[in-house]
């Protein structure tokens, strides 16, 4: 029965339903029934009540249109693929570099001298600072060493440490907590500490490409502040 437009229920529906064609078949199969149904009104249609061609090339430029933009998706999807395979293979040349990321903890390992540790940290200041403070706390939360520098300018300062704490007594390897505070005339500084960490492997997914650290982390490429 045909409605009040001039075009079956039918090949109205067919074409309205074909943004969730991608449940029930593809673009080109929707573009076959509704050319069929088409044909088949245009045979069949009452020469008294002809169907309206306003409607039908409507209707049409609007299949075009879906068609379209299923293409361009399609097409956005595959480029999309490709940048993050081609984002994930430069990253991979990161494995086994250590990396500056916003973090509070350090790791004390054996240095490259016998029988002694070091960690490595930093901290970002936005402005310079008169002096700079570091807490180095054991898993305890207890303050085992502090580290205090005088005039540090603005960006990033590189820190180790040793392994010793304030009293003389070397620490066992292994994670510790950092906490820095900034100080300009007697007012506090802004401050971020930076986790010194290794790039352990690099993985895809829906939420892009990630660095797997040291610390366990996942981060994006954007998040790291220095490389060495």
């Amino acid at each position: 029965m045909a409605s009040t437009s001039g075009i079956s229920d039918t090949l109205f529906n067919t074409m309205n339903s074909t943004s969730s064609s991608t449940s029930t078949g593809s673009i080109s199969e929707v573009q076959d029934r509704f050319m069929t149904l088409l044909i088949a009104q245009m045979k069949n249609q009452d020469p008294l009540n002809p169907m309206d061609n306003a409607e039908v090339t409507s209707q049409m430029a609007q299949l075009s249109t879906v068609t379209g933009i299923e293409k361009m998706n399609a097409s956005l999807a595959t480029f999309i693929s490709s940048m993050q395979a081609t984002q994930a293979l430069q990253s991979s040349s990161l494995i086994g570099h250590a990396v500056l990321v916003e973090g509070n903890s350090t790791y004390l390992a054996a240095s490259e001298v016998e029988g002694e540790s070091e960690a490595y940290f930093g901290v970002e200041l936005p402005i310079g600072a008169d002096s700079l403070k570091v807490n180095i706390k054991d898993a305890s939360g207890a303050v085992v060493k502090t580290i205090t520098v005088a005039n540090q300018p603005a960006g990033i300062t590189q820190l180790s440490w040793n392994g010793y704490s304030d009293d003389g007594t070397k620490l066992d390897n292994g994670r510790y907590t950092i906490e820095a505070t900034a100080t300009t005339a007697n007012t506090t500084v802004t401050s971020t500490t930076l986790s010194y960490e290794q790039v352990m492997s690099v993985s895809t997914g829906a939420d892009g490409v990630k660095l797997n650290l040291s610390n366990l982390a996942a981060i994006t490429t954007d998040q790291i502040k220095q490389i060495f």
